[in-house]
């Protein structure tokens, strides 16, 4: 036999016995080098004498193993590999599923079977450095949520969600199908979890605007220090759940890799058990799948002890959308389209003019509460209509002009636009003249400040004349009729 096809051990043997043929060592103390007794290396020695380097090959090799599978059971795992319903099945997946039809495989055995006919390629995947972080030590202090977002019934119906909950410490799963990733998924899938399990301390979640406020802070929140929170993180805050924003999918690893577990193994579940809609699914994932999946990759946490805590009496009335309103005048809270009256039985609160908190709850029950109290409250057919006084109706009025000789024709009051217009532009060629030739106005030059000069101006002559102390001359008093024009 060629030397290429002896094992590394049996060439190192073939280095020894060679010292040994030459005279270099003796049996005595070759026997240590190769790590067997002094008897044993005298039968070594003696088939190496009458083969040479072949002798020293062992005596198994080429020959089939007594713990071989039988080749019809060989031939029958490759068949069922073969099947459409199996054809996308791993080694691991596969060999399980034939353990529940009676047929005992490794896993290992099964690669090697569809390596060597082609029915399976090996895939290399680029690797990238990544910090490793150690697992949490207890259960139920951090819990992973995410969205898993796959065609999980195979076309059989439309693509939906598939909300996974992992624990850190255990890998204990959770999960539900829904059509879509939303903020009532997410509180369904955790009020499922707090069910089973109870409260846990911390939720590592991704940057979904479901959890992460992406306006700006109001002016409340500024004063008080406060960063935007969405609904569901103002829920995680009332329970006293640590709501963690991952910066990477990678930082959440052990929920991403839990999804791609998921896509392989529930995808398949389902196609055996031939379900095509949520209801079903879900009821499967609950009774079915999740314990025996669990029960196959749960791990046990370092620590013994359950961070859980017991969730509270008012979980529904925390898990739901919540929305300051102010009180009208009228006592009327607008919310969504929807006008509600507060009764009047609430009257000592004087809730005018104050904000109220507008509860939706996920069964769609509406809540109307005051500093942790309740409202009484009906809801509203419209929009109420605003009592709104008719203007006051006013009759005709007959308009009368003043007569010629009439007092106020003599001050000239009720004379009209267009006298005046007329005043000033007489005025205006009396006064502007000089200016217009390139003079000083006659009232600040010529004058030189007497008040007489500027008393027989045209403007000052319409005007009525003043007391030099300042006081306004007596005006008669108006007639009853009289109108201003």
């Amino acid at each position: 036999m060629e030397t290429l096809t002896m094992s590394r051990k049996e060439r190192e043997r073939m280095t020894i016995l060679a010292g040994v043929k030459q005279a270099e060592l003796t049996l005595v103390q070759a026997a240590p080098l190769l790590g067997l007794g002094y008897r044993q290396t005298k039968r070594v020695w003696r088939r190496y004498q009458a083969q040479g380097d072949a002798g020293l090959v062992h005596r198994s090799r080429g020959r089939p193993s007594r713990r071989r599978k039988p080749a019809k059971l060989r031939e029958r795992v490759l068949a069922l590999a073969a099947e459409a319903k199996y054809a996308d099945f791993g080694p691991t997946l596969l060999a399980e599923h034939l353990e529940q039809s009676g047929h005992q495989v490794d896993h290992e055995t099964v690669r090697r079977w569809l390596l060597a006919t082609g029915q399976r390629t090996v895939r290399r995947r680029r690797q990238q450095h990544r910090q490793w972080r150690e697992r949490k030590a207890s259960f139920g202090e951090l819990v992973q949520l995410d969205g898993s977002h796959h065609d999980w019934f195979e076309g059989r119906r439309a693509k939906c969600v598939l909300m996974v909950m992992v624990d850190d410490a255990t890998n204990a799963v959770w999960a539900q199908f829904f059509e879509e990733e939303t903020t009532r998924a997410s509180y369904d899938v955790l009020a499922g979890w707090v069910r089973r399990h109870g409260l846990p301390r911390g939720l590592y979640v991704d940057r979904d605007s479901i959890y992460r406020c992406e306006g700006e802070p109001s002016v409340a929140e500024q004063l008080a220090g406060k960063e935007p929170q969405t609904q569901f993180g103002r829920a995680m805050e009332q329970l006293g759940v640590e709501l963690i924003l991952a910066n990477s999918p990678q930082a959440k690893g052990r929920v991403e890799r839990m999804n791609g577990v998921l896509q392989d193994r529930l995808v398949k579940a389902l196609r055996l058990a031939g379900i095509s809609d949520l209801k079903s699914a879900n009821a499967f994932l609950a009774r079915t799948f999740l314990p025996g999946f669990n029960r196959r990759f749960r791990r046990e946490a370092a620590s013994a002890l359950d961070a859980h805590r017991a969730g509270p009496a008012n979980l529904d009335e925390v898990l739901s959308w919540e929305e300051e309103r102010v009180v009208q005048r009228d006592w009327t809270v607008a919310c969504g389209g929807v006008w509600y009256q507060v009764e009047r039985e609430h009257e000592s609160l004087s809730l005018a003019g104050k904000r109220i908190v507008v509860r939706t709850l996920r069964s769609g029950k509406v809540q109307l509460v005051h500093r942790g109290k309740k409202l009484r409250w009906r809801p509203l057919p419209a929009r109420p209509v605003r009592a709104v006084t008719p203007p006051r109706r006013v009759g005709r009025v007959k308009l009368v002009k003043p007569a010629a000789g009439h007092p106020w024709r003599r001050f000239g009051m009720a004379v009209g636009r267009k006298y005046w217009r007329g005043v000033k532009r007489r005025s205006w060629d009396v006064v502007g003249a000089p200016i217009r030739a390139g003079g000083a106005s006659p009232l600040r030059v010529a004058t030189g400040g007497d008040a007489s000069v500027v008393a027989r101006t045209p403007v000052a002559a319409a005007r009525p004349p003043a007391r030099m102390d300042g006081a306004i001359t007596h005006l008669p008093k108006p007639k009853k009729g009289d109108i201003f024009s």
